[in-house]
């Protein structure tokens, strides 16, 4: 401890954590945000044409390495899974059961991931879904890069901001339910990444769902809690499906979802136009201005995927790559480019002096945050600043190790968390701010997709079009409402921030980790923590997943997971932190790691699946 703090004093730079390009203070610059690890020859924006797609039931061919001989195993608590041929790990086995199937069947990751993606769905439903949104993150092997898929969530054209805010009669309950609906992005990205990369049949993808929705499955304890605590809010239709006598289903009983099987079995016949351009769509709109709300069957034919380049830092010899604005995934990169540019060995992991110095500077950086962020449609954010070694450096210098900095909150307390009618918080799952799931697929190809899909709130808006067995989110209750105007307001025909972060580690020019977490606006403090975990702390993928983590929370609180030491917790306290235990996890992360041989083919993988929650990692 007193190491660290020796070394915050003198802030050493590790002169590693310098962006491409990242030098001056110009906004925006083009260097800072693009990962390529081959040349192009030509910087034109990335967009998807359905000219360059294959057709929906005649996947491209291409040549693929023989299914090797040797270990797949799942993961534990304290040890990684491995697999020779592939890695999936999500927050549900039979989700991860599904993307494995595909790979079995001879899908790459992509296809997987598509299959992953419908099952969560299914058998998470209150956390992502046909009617949410997400990030995706991917590393084409064929064509040596990574690529951001952003999914398209846009706000209603028709939306009225009034109603969110004082004097709108009923303001804050708006906030919620039918009036917080965006546009679901999800169906379309899942085709977009599908028809530029899939090589399965797109009916293929969606078997597994279909049948965990027909057949049902028994329910683990995670998934009853919630609904005990959100059925009272449901429409009538959804209470049929989730407990047909009038009473929630319980653990172990099983959940059919006759009505998502239906809606599921439409889209692999139609695709994402079942949605934006069919009968889907208009059950949605329908059931959204019923509520109230504004989504409008125009707003879904105007949704659309966009393929954007990531952005990146490097640090440590590797180059940690992830999502572009409209995320602020970039916070996560300062904060691991300040944290850094001090020497930190094995013994300082959790140590007071470590947790300090990330807490004062995850406390920066949400200052930082909210003065920089920005719509990248409206301007830029000024990434070449702020991930400049210059930058990184000022910032590591401005933390004092023996005191606690004033620092003034965007909020009181988070208004999202008011959208739960009964403050429910499952006893040994997440709490109410991490409605939301993140998985990681790789093939024996070396492509790897990183994707984190939510609902919004937990079981999204509580809106589900009758017939449908689909929820809509609640996007717009992560807005930030007060002041008027600012970057995280809410505005009619718009593309909101958000706060995911799928993250790829790339060294040498290919992945070598994967990972995401949930975890609402914590999530940008966990993933650098599971990232020095792996890089500056030594420690495999499972043990950095499984590691305690700490997080710093509105107003002004610094939240601790009981593996931290007590001693630690004092010394925090005596600083000056406001020191709360976590009464919840922190998180529900999931990661993968690649090896690979002489040749540069991959080698083996392993995978890691948070202890925090119910999900798996499991080889291939």
């Amino acid at each position: 401890m007193a190491t660290l703090f020796a070394v915050l004093l003198c802030s050493c730079g590790t002169g590693s954590t310098a962006p491409d390009g990242a030098a001056g203070e110009d906004a925006g610059e083009p260097a800072t945000i693009v990962e390529q690890t081959v040349p192009e020859t030509t910087a034109a924006p990335e967009v998807s044409t359905a000219e360059e797609t294959p057709e929906r039931n005649a996947p491209a061919t291409t040549a693929e390495p023989e299914v090797r001989e040797g270990p797949a195993s799942r993961n534990t608590a304290a040890r990684p899974a491995v697999g020779t041929n592939g890695m999936v790990s999500s927050a549900h086995p039979l989700a991860t059961r599904a993307g494995l199937e595909i790979m079995e069947d001879g899908g790459n990751a992509f296809d997987a991931a598509v299959a992953v993606a419908a099952s969560l769905g299914v058998v998470e439903p209150m956390m992502s879904g046909v009617g949410g949104y997400g990030a995706i993150v991917i590393y084409s092997a064929e064509e040596r890069r990574t690529r951001f898929l952003e999914v398209g969530s846009r706000t209603p054209a028709s939306l009225d901001p009034s109603v969110f805010r004082p004097p709108t009669p009923g303001y804050a309950e708006n906030r919620c339910g039918a009036r917080a609906v965006v546009t679901p992005g999800n169906p379309n990205a899942w085709e977009t990444m599908w028809e530029e990369y899939g090589e399965a049949e797109w009916p293929r993808l969606f078997q597994p769902a279909i049948g965990y929705a027909d057949r049902g499955f028994p329910l683990d304890q995670e998934t009853a809690a919630w609904l005990g605590s959100e059925y009272a809010a449901f429409p009538a239709h959804a209470q049929e499906i989730y407990g047909p006598n009038g009473v929630p289903l319980a653990a172990g009983e099983r959940l059919v979802q006759d009505d998502l099987a239906n809606s599921l079995r439409l889209i692999s016949e139609e695709g994402s136009d079942a949605v934006y351009e069919g009968r889907l769509g208009a059950a949605m709109a329908a059931a959204a201005q019923n509520g109230g709300g504004f989504l409008s069957e125009e707003d879904l034919r105007r949704n659309s995927a966009e393929w954007r380049k990531t952005i990146g830092l490097d640090y440590r010899d590797h180059r940690v790559v992830t999502a572009a604005p409209p995320s602020t995934a970039w916070a996560a990169l300062v904060r691991l480019g300040v944290m850094g540019r001090y020497g930190v060995r094995p013994a300082d992991h959790n140590t007071t002096a470590y947790i300090h110095a990330a807490t004062e500077i995850s406390k920066r950086v949400s200052t930082t945050t909210r003065r920089f962020a920005a719509d990248p449609e409206k301007a830029p954010t000024p990434l070449g600043r702020l991930l400049s070694d210059e930058y990184l450096e000022r910032e590591s210098a401005r933390v004092d190790p023996n005191a606690v900095a004033p620092y003034d909150p965007p909020a009181q307390f988070d208004t999202a968390a008011t959208c739960s009618p009964t403050g429910y918080r499952p006893t040994g799952y997440p709490d109410p701010q991490q409605h939301t799931t993140h998985f990681v697929v790789a093939d024996r190809e070396g492509n790897v997709v990183s994707a984190t899909q939510t609902l919004g709130n937990v079981f999204g808006s509580k809106v589900m079009p009758e017939g449908t067995g689909i929820w809509l989110n609640d996007a717009l209750a992560w807005s930030r409402f007060e002041p008027v105007g600012n970057v995280f307001d809410v505005y009619p025909a718009r593309q909101p921030l958000y706060a995911l972060c799928p993250t790829i580690i790339m060294r040498e020019g290919r992945p070598r980790i994967a990972l995401g977490t949930p975890g609402g606006r914590t999530i940008q403090q966990t993933t650098p923590q599971m990232i020095a975990n792996m890089l500056d702390f030594d420690m495999n993928v499972q043990q950095a997943v499984s590691a305690p983590r700490f997080s710093h929370v509105v107003p002004d609180l610094l939240v601790v997971e009981g593996g931290i030491p007590q001693y630690v917790s004092a010394d925090l306290s005596t600083l000056g932190h406001d020191l709360i235990p976590a009464e919840y996890p922190l998180g529900n992360a999931h990661a993968l790691s690649i090896e690979y041989g002489p040749g540069g083919e991959t080698s083996r993988f392993t995978g890691a699946a948070d202890p925090r929650g119910g999900g798996s990692a499991t080889g291939y």
